[in-house]
């Protein structure tokens, strides 16, 4: 609530502690969607460049988990988990992501898939704790360049699947 001679802000509360990256993708809103329900499809694009995925255990729904393991390009292995929120398929899923399930600086993100055309907009809205954590994940550990990279892999990923007519 703002106080006198204080100014209201037209953005978010949180925008200090966001970061937000969308992609317009050349596949269809339910295919989009259909690669973050299925491990199979998961560990074939989730990561920035030159990573792979190892998922350890996976349940796609509300309140499940994924617990896997992301390797890195100079054989560094980052243990990560994640868990589903809120699941409207195929529009919205939000989910907590941190490195094991009692991660104190777990982070919330919104992913929105809209059609655009024939094709899809996904929008991925990350929420830090703190403007620290959020600055940190952008410099130390290039959370944009790494989430650009992981909406490419998956664009990729669904135009391929797309273009050869494979449901699922």
């Amino acid at each position: 609530m703002a106080g006198a001679g204080q100014e209201t802000r037209a953005e978010p509360a949180t925008a200090d502690r966001e970061i937000v990256i969308s992609r317009v993708i050349d596949a269809p809103r339910e295919l989009v969607f259909e690669a973050f329900t299925e491990v199979r499809h998961l560990s074939r694009w989730w990561g920035p460049e030159g990573f792979t995925t190892t998922t350890r255990s996976f349940e796609f729904r509300e309140g499940g988990e994924w617990d896997f393991v992301l390797h890195g390009p100079d054989g560094t292995d980052y243990s990560e988990w994640i868990r589903w929120l809120r699941i409207a398929p195929p529009e919205r899923i939000v989910l907590l992501h941190g490195e094991s399930r009692d991660d104190p600086n777990a982070f919330e993100s919104v992913l929105t898939f809209a059609p655009d055309g024939a094709a899809t907009r996904i929008v991925m809205r990350t929420v830090f704790p703190t403007k620290e954590l959020r600055d940190e994940a952008v410099e130390k550990y290039h959370a944009i360049e790494g989430g650009q990279q992981t909406l490419s892999g998956l664009a990729a990923y669904v135009t391929d699947l797309a273009g050869k007519g494979v449901e699922g």
